[in-house]
């Protein structure tokens, strides 16, 4: 699993930060499915209100 936390930017942003950054690259010799997750706080919200977004890709190795 790879997860990327942002502060008032949308869950989308932090999913493309681990796609453009190549961030499961990390994870050369691994074989199977990854799961994405971006997490968004919005740091102003009384609630710390936050949105999660889920992808997954396979690596074949």
């Amino acid at each position: 699993m790879v997860v990327e936390l942002k502060w008032n930017k949308k869950c989308e942003t932090a999913l493309d930060q681990i796609r453009e950054k190549k961030y499961v690259e990390a994870l050369k010799g691994y074989k199977g499915e990854v799961i994405l997750v971006g997490i968004s706080y919005e740091k102003r919200s009384e609630n710390k209100e936050h949105a999660c977004k889920i992808d997954r890709v396979v690596l074949e190795n």
